[in-house]
């Protein structure tokens, strides 16, 4: 009896070793299965397009050679989430053929884009900006970053009169409501207070129940009445005229058919882009807004900041100091008596 026993404990054992063997190597294979399928997946394709009809801001502008310093970190931000950017200026491009291509455009825009304007880089056509529209509306993805809500004005207010600050509803521009809101003004920059309305959405998760970093903070006008506010600025606490007023989203998301439109009026300084904050709201939207995290966005705007409606008050800037009289030379001596 010994003797069988002895016998049979090393089949015993070695029935365990070659079942722990099995198991070991059947989960590496499948962990290996799973890499190769993240490196097989195919990049997610963005278009990021940063004409400027308008002002040019200096984290998109080529003058200091390109790659742009936001294209810079959207590369990184790229290598890091399976995405490929191609960055672009030339608005003569838009057409349903040429953004089917991709899976969501990345506005930072400013001005009337179907005007040569200040970079005097080719424009968008009319039939150019309609097919974004249906690009977008046919379950492809949008985002836009600060300026993005200062492109497309109503009735192409380029100059910030007393009409500038007046709401039109749905007689705003097309894009305005595609977007979701309109650029009215921006005060001296300044750390300012945003409350996160949705820490469920995706980037929200680690932000926590508020932020607060210095930026160019944009006054918006002509809210979406659908929009899913995201974050809320504490307008009341800031300084200057601007911003005397009622608090107003300066983060949200919106459906527009199909698809899936997302917006954050932050953006404009080197830091911010650099900022984990920002990288982690960033990130999330383009996510939600190529597909890639679900999320629900029911209209909140109402229950998030029920007065931002209320614009700030127009103040008449103050007039220009005469320029001073030209110096007149007279026999190699300067004569600014006159």
């Amino acid at each position: 009896m010994e003797l069988l026993k002895s016998a049979f404990q090393p089949r015993v054992l070695f029935s365990l070793m070659f079942q722990k063997l099995a198991l070991f190597l059947s989960v590496t294979a499948c962990a290996a299965s799973a890499l190769v399928a993240a490196d097989a997946a195919p990049k997610r394709k963005i278009l990021f397009f940063s004409k400027s009809s308008g002002y040019e801001h200096s984290v998109i502008s080529y003058k200091s050679g390109q790659p742009s310093y936001a294209e810079k970190i959207l590369l990184d931000l790229g290598e890091k989430n399976n995405w490929e950017f191609t960055f672009s200026k030339d608005g003569s491009k838009f057409s349903k053929d040429y953004l089917n291509q991709f899976d969501a455009v990345f506005f930072y825009t400013t001005g009337d884009l179907c005007s040569p304007g200040t970079d005097k880089n080719p424009p968008m056509s009319q039939e150019g900006k309609q097919a974004l529209f249906d690009y977008v509306r046919g379950g492809k993805g949008f985002i836009g970053t600060h300026s993005a809500a200062d492109t497309f004005h109503t009735a192409n207010e380029a100059n910030k009169g007393p009409d500038r600050y007046e709401n039109h509803g749905d007689k705003a521009d097309p894009y305005v409501r595609f977007l979701g809101a309109e650029f009215i003004i921006h005060g001296a920059q300044q750390a300012a207070t945003n409350k996160v309305i949705d820490p469920k959405f995706p980037g929200f998760e680690k932000v926590g129940a508020e932020f607060n970093f210095q930026e160019e903070w944009y006054s918006l006008k002509d809210f979406a009445k659908d929009l899913h506010v995201l974050t809320v600025i504490d307008a009341p606490a800031m300084k200057g005229d601007p911003y005397k007023r009622p608090a107003y989203p300066t983060t949200w998301a919106r459906h527009e058919g199909n698809g899936r439109v997302f917006y954050t009026a932050m953006g404009h300084r080197e830091d911010v882009w650099t900022n984990p904050t920002f990288q982690e709201i960033l990130v999330g939207g383009v996510k939600w807004a190529l597909g890639d995290v679900k999320a629900d966005v029911p209209p909140n705007l109402e229950k998030a900041a029920p007065e931002a409606g209320t614009n700030p008050p127009y103040v008449e800037p103050k007039p220009k100091a005469p320029a001073k009289p030209a110096e007149k030379k007279v026999a190699g001596k300067v004569d600014a008596s006159k």
